[in-house]
């Protein structure tokens, strides 16, 4: 009987225990506040292209290509702990809050639309590049 206790015991300590984990990066609060400093730049530069007259194509592309040279120059080490898909995901949120009910984007649809040719058109135009590192 005192066997099969601590036999439990032991099994209860070695299976249940809870596991070892490391915290993401991405949960750091300075990363999530360069991130949250990216999309907002490349908000503002996307929708102030498409008032200006550009069309969606010509606006993303020169966002993007702004946005990547204020990154690229940027010496803070927290960039290179972003996600691509976590920022392309931000970017898209606050595009879609800000302007994109002007080229008929809105909501859950809207954004995931954007999100994917945000990513469509950053590939093509910086293949070589990391936006996020």
């Amino acid at each position: 009987m005192s066997r099969l206790l601590i036999s439990f015991v032991f099994f209860a300590v070695v299976f249940l225990s809870p596991l070892s984990s490391f915290a993401s990066h991405t949960s750091d609060p300075t990363v999530s506040l360069l991130q949250s400093r990216i999309s907002k730049n490349f908000s503002k530069k996307f929708c102030n292209a498409i008032q200006n007259g550009l069309s969606k194509d010509e606006a993303m592309t020169s966002a993007i290509v702004k946005t990547e040279n204020i990154v690229s120059f940027s010496y803070n080490p927290q960039k290179k702990w972003i996600e691509k898909e976590d920022l392309a995901n931000q970017i898209s949120i606050k595009v879609i809050n800000d302007c994109g009910w002007s080229f008929g984007l809105m909501g859950k649809e809207g954004i995931d639309y954007f999100k994917s040719y945000f990513l469509e058109i950053y590939d093509k135009t910086t293949p070589d590049k990391k936006l996020s590192s």
